[in-house]
């Protein structure tokens, strides 16, 4: 009966492929993770994008990063659980739906706060998936049975807890404060969510007149607007030109109001003129001053950035127009002195786009050094988390050292509302800044405070704003695994093993996990913090909306496939943090490096159809693994064999180290190599002959072995790399029925046998692939028809050399297309199998030998010294025979390599004792050569290419090269030329006089070669 030979479609189809493993992984719940489950836990919890976002080249590299690692250390054994999710992205959201609502003629405050929030969570439940479901494509092993939203019941739990426990610990409070205020969301944004931008901009000059008619004093401005709410002006007190002004008031333009002269420490002398307008209610350091001085705080901004009722005659201007005018009236009034041009720092909103307003508001803060000084003990103490690359350790520890209070309002309704409510009974309906509140977990919590503080009558309302986003992310970590429950996830896998994230986020998201945890769990949310870098455009630039230069992953995902554009992602990277380019060319949509991964592919796909279509219909298991102990009794045929399995557990151990250090891109090119160059080019192609039906049955078999139990492993090795593919090839091989749920994905990872590794053989098969790789690019050069075999001589006077090119001369001539090998230099050849290196005992034995002789010697010699004309006598023979010795074995080169084959024997393996090497052949008249190592290669070309047609050939090619070199020397000795020439069209002529050179000595070579 004949086995049933398994096979694969003649085209590898990523497509249908990759869907339907993506199906069957999620509908049998392969990667769902179980607290119980043996193995030491290995966690990773998703860096969750917005749910209003879309898969970017940002979320594809850095999900192909973590599922490698996620991947391989399943496949290690590991209680793995990578955890998915999404944030609820509250100003994006608000941005979405306000939108929405214009190009319908309404506002949210028409709209009312219940029913935007049904709006908000009807375009969540229709639209906020479509990420999930990108990343769905990308073949991510998440549990998706773990999904969390930053919005879940149990997520809103914990932000309850965590802020009612910050609140009575005293590390929360609410007051009036600075913060960073975006007109276009009417939001206040955190620090981290501020970008500064460097704008060309002026600074204008002003008088400001004394009050006592003695004179002025002249200030520099870049927000000439705000003088509307200045209350004083600030010198230094040690600068001695405005000393004596301090306590002297001025009466501040426009607004006719006196304002005092202040001394303070904070103001820099050699700036600008020296004397420094103060407006407490609108720059961060003038509200110090404002607070050491008791200054008043006059806001003189509303909300949406238009001028309030403070200023005056611009009320209700917006503030750049209120600038203009501002400037405009100065002028009028004669106190404008000069407008200088001037390029400085101007803090953006991330969020809205548009320059921030420092704003007096009064919102909720947490008090952020205790919490930050127990992250930094972690760190300097425990050395805890990591960091890789270790260079953002620096970063995120300096970060953390001058982080200030931290705001946590927002002036928005989709989030986590405040939990705190407002006794608006006690201040006539309204919640105004001194407005009593309580704190407490429920409406119905707080009201029973409120009841016991306030009276039966009690009228409360909830604070209308919500959470910063990143208060919620900050409990990510543990939240996600059911804190402040103490649930069997939170037990099992927390802390998590490994944060994947970009260097851009170590601030908005990475320090408040350490300083969230820290406080509730007393423990650092990760142990490894691994930093990875950007992916840049063709041109290797930063992508971005702005730039319009970014790629969709989706549509090189629809072109090459998803396997193609992770590897090629993963690949690209040239050491942990680094950023990577992605090829890429715009006007055909198209990427030549994943192409090249497309082509890796398929490269695999064909050399899996070849192996299971030799392999007689048997699985790998059926098989068995490859016999040492066989192998070594047969070395003749099983070179090769033992060959490609030392390459294999060395690319194993390569694999294992690179990966287990965060050298993911190193990993991925090492597999690429071996699977590309050793197994497909070099292996496959030297056992295809003992693949044949008449072939040595035991031989076949053993090749048969080596090729299915390398190609499983090859399978398992790149498996957190391209998964689909490998899971498709590695189901046929392995023949799995149509119903089971046996997986790669589950498969143990490859270990590497170091008893196998053998370093001393892979260098001998490196010369022997040389030596064919030098006779195939000789065919080349003389146009040797693909069909022609040639004669070839192999010449070397390295004995060890030598041997190795004859054990492997049945490689040569069967991949070189050699129909008669010469190999001439050593007389006698013993065996046809790779030398061994020379065993160290037998020379350790001689030293021994020769050390007891020579003592002997020296014991004899002085004895005999003792006795008349006897001693003379031995020294005259001792000196005799030394100069024999020297002449007769040490001065002639053949008489040395004998003397040295007697003391030091070559150590060769045992094997049948093959035919003499033929006689060294006379280098033929007409011949081409190469050199590989010191091995020389000779081809004669009479009978084998019309040497006459060829030497015309090659005389034309190198009078038009000769030419070329005339035409570009002349070039470059014109005077002219060199002077007036763009330097990059000179060296461009340089570059390419020197390549004709180079061009023009191999042909003159060639034909020498002919002559």
């Amino acid at each position: 009966m004949t086995a049933t030979i398994p096979n694969l479609p003649s085209l590898y189809d990523p497509f249908s492929t990759e869907a339907k493993w993506q199906k069957f992984w999620e509908d049998n719940q392969i990667y769902k993770a179980d607290p119980n489950h043996g193995g030491e836990p290995y966690c990773v919890v998703i860096p969750p994008p917005n749910v209003t976002g879309s898969l970017h080249m940002g979320h594809a590299f850095e999900s192909a990063l973590i599922d490698v690692l996620v991947r391989y250390h399943r496949m290690q054994g590991r209680n793995t659980l990578w955890l998915p999710g999404t944030d609820h992205a509250s100003i994006a959201v608000h941005s979405i739906l306000e939108k929405q609502l214009k190009a319908e003629k309404k506002t949210r405050y028409e709209l009312g706060r219940d029913k935007f929030l049904e709006r908000a969570w009807q375009w969540k439940a229709e639209s906020g998936g479509t990420i999930v479901n990108q990343l769905r494509r990308l073949g991510v092993s998440v549990d998706w049975s773990r999904e969390r939203f930053t919005l879940d019941e149990g997520l809103s739990k914990a932000v309850v807890e965590a802020f009612v426990s910050l609140y009575n610990e005293g590390l929360i409070y609410r007051g009036e404060y600075l913060v960073n205020w975006c007109p276009a969301s009417q939001s206040a944004v955190s620090d981290v969510e501020v970008e500064s931008k460097e704008v060309e901009g002026n600074l204008w000059h002003f008088r400001y007149p004394l009050s006592d008619g003695s004179g002025f004093v002249e200030v520099a401005t870049t927000r000439p607007e705000t003088m509307l709410g200045d209350t004083a002006v600030a010198v230094n007190p040690n600068d001695d030109r405005y000393k004596d002004l301090i306590g002297k008031t001025l009466t501040l333009p426009i607004m006719q109001r006196e304002i005092p002269i202040i001394g303070d420490e904070l103001v820099d002398p050699s700036f600008g003129t020296g004397c420094v307008k103060v407006t407490p209610a609108h720059d961060p350091n003038d509200f110090e001053m404002g607070k050491r001085h008791n200054l008043p705080f006059i806001n003189i901004l509303n909300k949406d950035g238009t001028v309030n009722a403070n200023g005056g005659e611009f009320q209700g201007q917006d503030r750049f127009v209120a600038r203009k005018n501002v400037v405009a009236r100065l002028e009028a009034d004669g106190v404008l002195v000069k407008v200088e041009d001037y390029k400085h720092t101007v803090p953006y909103s991330d969020r809205g786009k548009v320059p921030i307003e420092p704003l007096l508001s009064t919102q909720w803060f947490v008090k952020i050094r205790p919490m930050a000084d127990k992250a930094l003990d972690f760190l300097d103490q425990q050395d805890t988390p990591e960091f890789v690359p270790q260079r953002w350790t620096k970063v995120y520890r300096d970060w953390l050292v001058s982080l200030r209070d931290w705001c946590i309002s927002r002036q928005l309704w989709w989030g986590h509302q405040i939990p705190a409510w407002y006794a608006v009974s006690e201040t006539g309906g309204q919640i105004t800044d001194t407005t009593p509140f309580v704190v407490a977990k429920s409406a119905d919590e707080a009201l029973e405070k409120a009841t016991a503080q306030f009276g039966e009558d009690v009228k409360l309302e909830q604070d209308p704003d919500v959470l910063d986003t990143w208060f919620s992310s900050g409990l990510w970590p543990f939240s996600t695994l059911g804190w402040p429950e103490k649930t069997p996830d939170l037990e099992t896998y927390y802390p998590t093993t490994t944060l994947v994230t970009g260097f851009d986020i170590i601030f908005f998201w990475v320090a408040r996990m350490t300083m969230m945890a820290g406080h509730f769990t007393g423990k650092m949310p990760f142990q490894t913090v691994y930093i990875h870098g950007l992916v840049r455009d063709e041109n290797n630039k930063k992508m971005s909306k702005t730039a319009n230069n970014g790629i969709d992953p989706l549509l090189l995902i629809d072109k090459y496939g998803t396997d193609a554009l992770r590897y090629t992602l993963v690949k690209e990277v040239a050491g942990a943090g680094q950023d990577i380019r992605l090829e890429y060319d715009r006007k055909k949509d198209e990427s030549s490096s994943v192409e090249a991964s497309r082509n890796f592919a398929n490269k695999l796909w064909n050399a899996a159809r070849f192996v299971m279509m030799n392999l007689d219909g048997q699985t790998p298991a059926q098989l068995g693994e490859p016999n040492a102990t066989e192998l070594c009794d047969s070395p003749a045929e099983t070179l090769c064999d033992r060959w490609i399995l030392s390459r294999y557990h060395q690319v194993i151990q390569q694999t294992t180290n690179y990966i287990d250090n965060y050298g993911l891109g190193e990993a991925a090119k090492g597999i690429y190599e071996f699977i590309w160059g050793d197994f497909c080019d070099w292996y496959i192609e030297l056992v295809k002959s003992r693949l044949q039906k008449d072939a040595n049955p035991a031989s076949r078999r053993v090749a048969q072995q080596t090729l299915a139990h390398v190609l499983e492993g090859i399978l398992k090795l790149l498996h957190p790399f391209m998964p689909h593919i490998t899971e498709e090839i590695w189901q046929t091989l392995t023949q799995q029925p149509a119903d089971s749920k046996q997986t790669l994905a589950l498969q143990p990872y490859p270990k590497a046998d170091t008893n196998l590794i053998n370093p001393a053989l892979e260098e001998q098969f490196t010369l022997l692939f040389g030596t064919i790789r030098t006779i195939r690019n000789l065919r080349a050069e003389a146009e040797v028809k693909p069909g022609v075999k040639v004669k070839v001589n192999l010449q070397s006077e390295n004995p060890q050399e030598l041997e190795i090119l004859t054990a492997g001369q049945s490689y040569i001539q069967d991949l070189a297309k050699v129909e008669t090998l010469s190999i001439a230099g050593e007389p006698e050849p013993q065996t046809a199998t790779m030398p061994k290196p020379r065993s160290n005992w037998r020379i350790i034995v001689w030293l021994l030998v020769g050390l007891i002789f020579f003592r002997l010697a020296l014991a004899v010699g002085e004895t005999l010294d003792h006795i008349p004309v006897l001693g003379t006598f031995f020294e005259l023979v001792g000196l005799g025979y030394s100069a024999w010795f020297v002449v007769n074995t040490l001065l002639f080169a053949e008489a040395r390599q004998k003397f040295w084959a007697q003391l030091f024997p070559p150590s060769i393996e045992e094997s049948a004792a093959t035919p003499e090497l033929p006689a060294p052949a006379a280098q033929p008249e007409k011949a081409i050569a190469g050199v590989i190592g010191t091995v020389q290669v000779v081809i004669p070309l009479d009978g084998v290419v019309d040497i006459e047609a060829m030497r015309a050939k090659l005389e034309k090619s190198l009078s038009k090269v000769e030419g070329e070199v005339n035409s570009l020397s002349a070039r470059l000795s014109n005077a002219n030329f060199v002077e007036k020439a763009r330097p990059d069209v000179v060296q461009s002529a340089r570059d390419a006089l020197a390549e004709a050179e180079k061009q023009a000595e191999i042909l003159r070579d060639r034909l020498r070669g002919l002559a």
